[in-house]
């Protein structure tokens, strides 16, 4: 019961929060961060229960119900090094959410717990399912509360942001069940079991033409959500009008869940499809990677500065995918983490400076070093993870990414690597705008209070742990990308850029 506990926690969580803000603020913050923090305990002991690394073919948990038997829906939930480590990311970025909303959501405050718990409900049961039709569920579970938390406690245009958030969204995901039901029906009328199960439906056969059909409702969805150029133009609105929290989750969290939907579903469902896809794929990659970081340099808004670093760091998750080599891979799982404790950690920098000079203009900031060295320590720390310095997590993750995709395209990975140099260029930009220069304002600023050295240095523990320790991260990660790789079909020669057969190999000698 382990794994439709930490939903149910989640769910009540919301519940509980809302009712007690009508009595007391503090108790509805106290309760979403018990919550959160319960879950993260489980899937801790979900994490140490495992001996020995998690064997091929196997499940670290799982949990099955009939739930509508008729049609084939079930409540199929599973847990394997993949969503495990995406589970751990999800709880301990919520529980750094509730606190750096804990002074700046002053109005509806229980109502704004509910929606954030039920967000990240929501993306446990994406990480989790195993049905299809739950997996659409929770897809969907995620939009309407992210919506409200742009709409109610987001900033400037949040309507607008809000709105194209769910144009966008909605309409892919409705792409995406489109496919669903056709594999479905596809595979009820070959085999003669109708089920939403992912275990019978990945082993579904059908002509290519179908194929190629039913991967591009599952891409519409995954690439909008991740986002892929040119599917990107709501999330730099989204990131800027957002709440500080919601600005974490949709960087952190939110963004993640595209990576996992090609990871889980769109490769191992549709492998010989996504092989021929693949160079296609990787171009889009690169192409992300330098316009989002072209974009990143050109922007004096800096949350929508650091969203479009995103983009840039988002392309390489989807070049890395479609390389389908085992180290690329394992770059692609470090990117995810790495990008989400980096990212995240900019965006909180974002809203403490806002929350102190009342803007995001870069060009009305300078010289805040010497009046917050402690949040100028901070920002240094993240924003040369964002660039890729050596010791810090990032690091790992572009490496592995870049050194797996260079036996796939040499061409395509010296391309890719041009972003590393866009990276520092964005990268200390912000440090030279923000923290260094002349003085543009003669304010007295506060530096981080405990509360926020808390959640600041709790980030940096992080993302140098995974720089300086990665091992326990690709050892968990590593059976469950292997099965991804163990299609017969992406063993198949398909055409480099050359017109040249080569073959995507599973190990880098």
């Amino acid at each position: 019961m382990m794994l439709p506990l930490l939903i149910l926690i989640l769910i009540a969580g919301g519940f509980l929060a809302w009712l007690v803000a009508r009595h007391n603020d503090l108790l509805a913050r106290l309760t979403a961060l018990a919550s959160l923090l319960a879950d993260l305990v489980i899937v801790l002991m979900i994490w140490m229960r495992q001996e020995g690394g998690e064997e091929a073919g196997s499940w670290l948990a799982t949990y099955s119900h009939q739930w509508i038997p008729r049609y084939g829906i079930s409540v199929h939930l599973a847990v394997d090094g993949l969503s495990l480590l995406l589970l751990v990311l999800t709880y301990f970025l919520g529980a750094l959410s509730v606190l750096i909303s804990w002074k700046e959501i002053r109005v509806k405050t229980g109502f704004f717990h509910f929606n954030l718990l039920w967000i990240l409900a929501g993306i446990t049961g994406v990480f989790v399912s195993l049905d299809m039709f739950l997996f659409y569920f929770f897809w969907e579970l995620m939009l309407i509360p992210m919506y409200l938390l742009i709409g109610i406690w987001g900033h400037g245009n949040r309507l607008y942001a809000s709105y194209k958030f769910f144009i966008y969204t909605q309409a892919s995901g409705l792409l995406m069940l489109i496919a669903i039901l056709a594999l479905y029906f596809i595979h009820g009328r070959s085999s003669g079991v109708y089920t939403f199960d992912y275990l019978h439906l990945s082993g579904t056969v059908m002509p290519a033409g179908t194929s190629w059909l039913l991967m591009a409702g599952f891409l519409a969805a995954f690439l909008v959500k991740l986002p892929v150029v040119p599917l990107h133009n709501w999330l730099p609105d989204a990131h800027t009008e957002a709440p500080t929290a919601g600005s974490l989750i949709l960087a952190g969290l939110l963004l993640k869940t595209g990576a996992y939907g090609l990871l889980r579903f769109v490769v191992p469902l549709f492998p010989e499809t996504a092989a021929e896809f693949a160079p296609a794929a990787m171009i889009l990659g690169i192409i992300g990677i330098l316009y989002g970081a072209k974009l990143a340099f050109s922007q004096t808004d800096l949350k929508r500065l650091v969203a479009y670093t995103s983009v840039s760091h988002m392309g390489f998750v989807i070049f890395g995918i479609f390389a389908f080599t085992s180290m690329a891979l394992q770059g692609v799982m470090m990117q995810i983490i790495a990008h989400g404790i980096s990212t995240g950690a900019l965006f909180i920098l974002a809203g403490q400076l806002q929350e102190r000079i009342h803007t995001r203009d870069i060009g009305k900031m300078g010289g805040l070093w010497s009046k917050m060295p402690v949040m100028g320590a901070t920002a240094l720390v993240f924003s040369m993870a964002s660039l890729g310095l050596p010791g810090l997590g990032n690091f790992i993750a572009e490496f592995l990414t870049l050194a797996g995709s260079f036996r796939a395209s040499m061409l395509m990975t010296g391309l890719a690597c041009l972003g590393l140099v866009a990276a520092t260029i964005y990268s200390l930009r912000i440090m030279q705008k923000i923290f260094y220069g002349g003085e543009s304002t003669a304010m007295q600023m506060q530096d981080l209070s405990l509360r926020e050295k808390i959640v600041s240095a709790s980030l940096v523990v992080v993302i140098v742990i995974l720089g300086l320790f990665p091992q326990k991260v690709l050892d968990t990660a590593g059976p469950s990308l292997d099965r991804i790789l163990d299609a017969k079909s992406l063993k198949e020669s398909v055409l480099n850029e050359a017109g040249e057969p080569i073959t995507f190999m599973n190990e880098i000698p």
